[in-house]
């Protein structure tokens, strides 16, 4: 019983709530005993600290010594996952997934796309019929949207940002991924983010943004504020699907696009995708 109100305590302080009161919080325990196990549908469960071989490195840009990130736990998944050093060696160490229940429905796994040493990189939800048939992400409708905010609002090439999903295997009929496909696939999310080693992320739509994160907060009181992703500025916005339903929002997105670039120090261009 106290297992499951520590659970459900922990559950309301990641969506922003109080909880109990603080009395109920303190009371101790009986005796010693082990943790309570994380809740099933959670997205990514807690973990102890990782020893020194489990923490990512990675040289900083200007050429310095090679400095830690944050601890990424998500490694003990998949053992040896913490080794590969490049974009290429994370995709054959994936290999052709049979690691959740998505992998019998797909026709391509869809890894990613862009400049492996991109400034910038945006972050979708899943691939949809259009990308599960090329296996490359956003070049269906919404990619088109998401091609069009980059090129004509941020006067950047495609080819200069780096494009992926949280889940890389389409869900059946275009659903919303479930927690054990986001969990099954967070960790190469993480690992390409640590390979990129981007300025900003993008992160689009719900359910980028809450695995990213690790929150319940709807997207709508996310986007338009920064957010910090170990040690990166994050910013959530609009999945362009979403935009491409609900076209008044458009301008909003163009908001949250114009904070990126003057965090990336690039000029507006005179006329942008707000349209």
């Amino acid at each position: 019983m106290l297992a499951s109100l520590r659970d459900y305590v922990e559950q309301l302080r990641e969506e922003g709530l109080e909880g109990p009161p603080a009395a109920t919080e303190a009371r101790p325990a009986a005796g010693p005993r082990a943790a309570a196990a994380p809740a099933r549908d959670k997205i990514a469960p807690p973990a102890p600290t990782p020893p020194a071989a489990m923490i990512a490195t990675h040289p900083a840009r200007d050429g310095s010594p090679a400095t830690a990130a944050a601890p990424t736990e998500l490694f003990y998944r998949y053992p040896g996952l913490e080794k590969t050093d490049d974009l290429a060696a994370l995709r054959e160490f994936i290999g052709e997934c049979t690691r959740c229940k998505l992998a019998p429905k797909r026709i391509n796994l869809v890894f990613g796309v862009g400049n492996p040493s991109a400034d910038l990189m945006f972050v979708g939800e899943a691939p949809g019929a259009d990308e599960d048939a090329r296996g490359e992400p956003f070049v269906g409708r919404a990619g088109q949207l998401l091609t069009d905010i980059i090129e004509r609002g941020m006067g950047m090439a495609r080819a200069e940002v780096y494009i992926c999903n949280v889940i890389k295997c389409r869900p059946p009929d275009n659903r919303n991924p479930e927690p054990d496909e986001v969990a099954a696939c967070e960790p190469f999310l993480f690992r390409q983010i640590d390979l990129v080693r981007p300025r900003v992320i993008v992160g689009l739509g719900t359910f980028a943004v809450q695995a990213l994160l690790k929150v319940k907060t709807p997207i709508g009181k996310l986007r338009g504020n920064w957010q910090d992703f170990r040690g990166i500025r994050m910013m959530p916005t609009f999945h362009p699907a979403y935009l491409l339903r609900n076209p008044a929002d458009k301008r909003l997105v163009w908001a949250d696009i114009q904070e990126v670039m003057r965090e990336l120090g690039r000029p507006l261009p005179s006329r942008g995708a707000q349209r």
